[in-house]
């Protein structure tokens, strides 16, 4: 970058200010006909390409369909390009990959994160440089509560929200002694904090008999499944994903952790982390997920099918969230007919989107969306996980109320 600016004010030694607008040209390229309308990714793609992978082979997927179909009409028919960038699962390598998506790629807004943390610090940078961010994947509730600011929105049910479908699942069995497991990390520790303030105020007599807190993608398996064994239990709130997960079920399963235990737990029935355990996969664990080869809406099917032709592959909840995102950000450009930040973000803001898990509507009040999750319970087919008695809930009926929301923003 500091190379391109010396090289600017050589020439413009010496060719005086032909230079100068040229270059004030090259900051606008949305001025230039048919061009791309430059879209900056950011994700977690080598450290968690589980779910990243697939999300950007969706969302790959949903921009070449896009293009094909004329691009966005109402800026010229231009077609929607994404440029990738890996954030190292790092808030300071996220924000540096972001500046440089702004500043040498032109791109005009921000897009994707993984890490609740990361999502947070990208979110502060877009606040400083003005710039629209659509959060896909955190689900920190910082991002559209405490931390809420003008440029930032959220796609992905809030742990929050996720927690509470739990909450609503489990809530009638009548369940007192809890033991909660998760993340040592800012998504974790929210996901615990819900719990315990929903179940407090869901079932008369609810106690917490043990916490863990392992360090993220550093699990002692062993000794957080000996803590909890020790505490004995009635159930368990468990929020560890990925690899954690894996270890942990493994460890579980060996020691008889599970054996007449409720399990309620977040995520475990997404396909990025069921395929992993396989055969290990636990029976009956209370679960969001996504049952991808039980949902019968059409357009989902469709989306399915393009998947698998175009990859050779199923679809994880990454590639339906990926292709959610492409859409919604279309939707938002046709609105808006421009990509000036403004703009972008009046059309986004109480946006409704007709997507393949049906109607999603961007809440103006919080950024929030009102994309559900499934809930259900873990399964096997086969050697497979899967899930069972599933349910699609609607994230309109599990967000924070407006009076909290108030309260809690800052801007």
């Amino acid at each position: 970058m500091n190379t391109r600016i010396d090289r600017r004010t050589a020439l413009g030694t010496a060719l005086g200010g032909l230079a100068a607008g040229i270059a004030g040209l090259a900051g606008r390229p949305a001025l230039a006909d048919g061009a791309p309308i430059k879209i900056g990714e950011l994700n977690s793609y080598s450290r968690l390409a589980a779910f990243c992978g697939p999300y950007r082979n969706a969302m790959q997927l949903a921009q070449d369909e896009i293009n094909a179909a004329g691009g966005i009409k109402t800026i010229g028919g231009r077609p929607l390009e994404f440029v990738f960038r890996d954030d190292g699962a790092s808030p300071g390598d996220a924000v540096r990959a972001a500046e440089e998506l702004l500043t040498r790629e032109k791109v005009v807004m921000l897009a994707g994160t993984f890490l609740s943390n990361v999502g947070l610090a990208v979110a502060d940078f877009a606040n400083q440089r003005k710039t629209l961010f659509l959060a896909t994947e955190p689900l920190s509730d910082a991002i559209t509560m405490a931390q809420g600011n003008p440029y930032t929105f959220r796609v992905r049910p809030s742990t929050y929200m996720q927690t509470k479908m739990i909450v609503e699942a489990v809530k009638g069995r009548g369940i007192k002694r809890w033991a909660l497991v998760a993340p040592n990390y800012e998504y974790g520790q929210s996901a615990v904090a819900n719990f315990k303030k929903l179940m407090k105020e869901a079932v008369p007599g609810f106690e917490v008999v043990s916490e863990q807190f392992p360090a993220f993608g550093k699990i002692d398996a062993g000794a957080t499944v000996g803590a909890l064994e020790q505490s004995k239990p009635d159930a368990i709130f468990n929020v560890l994903f990925a690899a954690d997960l894996t270890a942990f079920v493994r460890e579980g399963n060996t020691r008889g952790l599970f054996e007449n235990r409720l399990v309620a737990s977040l995520l475990s029935g997404e396909p990025e982390y069921m395929l992993p355990l396989g055969d290990e996969t636990p029976e009956g664990w209370i679960t969001t997920g996504y049952p991808w080869d039980q949902i019968t809406n059409p357009k989902h099917q469709a989306f399915v099918k393009a998947y698998q032709a175009k990859f050779n592959d199923t679809p994880r909840l990454g590639s339906l969230l990926g292709y959610v995102v492409v859409h919604m950000i279309a939707a938002m450009l046709e609105k808006s007919g421009s990509t000036e930040t403004d703009k972008m973000i009046a059309a986004l803001s109480g946006l409704t989107v007709e997507t393949v898990a049906g109607p999603v509507t961007m809440r103006a009040l919080d950024h929030q969306s009102t994309l559900g999750a499934w809930v259900g319970e873990t399964t096997r087919k086969g050697r497979t996980g899967s899930m069972k008695n599933w349910k699609y809930e609607d994230g309109a009926n599990y967000m924070f109320p407006e009076a909290e929301v108030k309260a809690a923003r800052k801007g």
